[in-house]
C-alpha cells in the first residue's frame, strides 16, 4: 500500500468535498432559483448560494466557514488491513487543515480546547465497508455542518401527537413534521436523509449515508421511490422556503434508506443536511 499516494487522494478528496459542490447539487440550486418568483427574497437568497458555491470553486476555499465533521465511507476488498489507512486519514487531516480545507472544529469535551490537527477519537467518523476481493477500493467523503446537524431528529412509531402509525405513511408524517420544526434551521433548502427502522445508533448513521446518493437518482424500490417524491413535493408547499423567509424551495432532495427492526421498535430517523451537500468520491491507490 503506498501511504504517499493514500494521503495526496484524500487531501483532494477533502478539498474537492470542502470547496466545490457536486453537479447535482449545484443543478438542483440553480433550478430552484428559477422557480421562485422574480423578486422575490427566496430567489436573492438561492442567486447568493449559487455565488457562493462559485466563488468557493474558483478560489479553492472552502463552500462554508463550518467545515462541519468529515464522514469517510471505506469500500474495500474482504481482508485489507485498515490501521494505514486510518493513519493516512490522520496524515490528510493535518495536511487539509495546514492549507485552511478545514477550519479548526474539533472541540474536546469536557474541556472545550480546540484540537489543533482536527484529528481525534472519534473524529473523523470512519466507516469500512468490505467486498468480495474484486470490490473496487473507493472512499466517500461527507462534510456535514453542525447547524444543520442540530436539526436531525429521531421518532419512534406510532407517535399518537403526529397521528402517524408503523406504515409509509405514519413515515411521511414524522420527516414532515422535523422539516416544520427545523423551520430555516440548518441552512434551508435542506436535502434529508430518512432510514426507516434500525436500532437507534445504526439508523443515524444509514440515514446520513443517504447523503451520498445523487440527488437525481431513483430509488429502486417503487414504493420508497414513491415516498421520497411525495415527501420532497409536500415539504416544498409548506411556505418555510430558503433561510425560514419563505419560498417555495424548503427542500431540494429526500433519500430514504431502511435497516431491519426488532418487533418493538420502529424508529424514522432523519440526517437533515443544509444546502451545501458537500460530499466526494474517489478510487483508492491501494496496490
Amino acid at each position: 500500500m503506498n501511504t504517499d499516494s493514500l494521503v495526496s487522494v484524500l487531501v483532494d478528496l477533502i478539498r474537492r468535498a470542502s470547496t466545490s459542490l457536486p453537479e447535482d447539487v449545484l443543478a438542483a440550486l440553480q433550478a430552484a432559483a428559477l422557480a421562485e418568483p422574480p423578486d422575490s427574497s427566496a430567489r436573492q437568497i438561492l442567486q447568493t448560494l449559487n455565488d457562493n458555491a462559485a466563488l468557493a470553486c474558483n478560489r479553492t476555499v472552502p463552500a462554508c466557514q463550518d467545515t462541519g465533521t468529515p464522514a469517510f465511507w471505506f469500500d474495500l476488498p474482504d481482508g485489507t488491513p485498515t490501521l494505514p489507512i486510518r493513519e493516512a486519514v490522520r496524515t490528510a487531516m493535518i495536511r487539509a487543515t495546514e492549507q485552511g480545507l478545514l477550519r479548526l472544529n474539533v472541540i474536546h469535551v469536557p474541556s472545550g480546547k480546540q484540537e489543533p490537527t482536527n484529528f481525534a477519537p472519534g473524529s473523523p467518523v470512519l466507516h469500512f465497508r468490505f467486498g468480495p476481493a474484486d470490490t473496487e477500493p473507493r472512499v466517500s467523503l461527507l462534510l456535514k455542518g453542525g447547524g444543520s446537524e442540530n436539526q436531525s431528529r429521531q421518532y419512534s412509531l406510532p407517535d399518537a401527537s403526529l397521528h402517524a402509525g408503523r406504515d409509509l405513511d405514519g413515515v411521511r408524517k414524522c420527516v414532515l413534521d422535523a422539516v416544520w420544526k427545523a423551520q430555516g434551521n440548518g441552512c434551508a433548502p435542506g436535502i434529508l436523509g430518512v432510514c426507516m427502522g434500525g436500532e437507534r445508533v445504526g439508523a443515524y448513521a444509514c440515514a446520513k449515508e443517504q447523503l451520498l446518493r445523487p440527488l437525481t437518482d431513483v430509488h429502486p424500490d417503487p414504493e420508497l421511490a414513491a415516498l421520497e417524491q411525495r415527501i420532497f413535493s409536500e415539504a416544498n408547499t409548506l411556505g418555510i422556503g430558503p433561510m425560514g423567509l419563505g419560498g417555495r424551495t424548503t427542500l431540494l432532495g429526500v433519500k430514504i434508506g431502511t435497516l431491519p427492526r426488532v418487533p418493538a421498535s420502529f424508529f424514522v430517523t432523519i440526517a437533515y443536511n443544509c444546502w451545501a451537500c458537500r460530499r466526494a468520491t474517489a478510487s483508492l491507490p491501494l496496490s
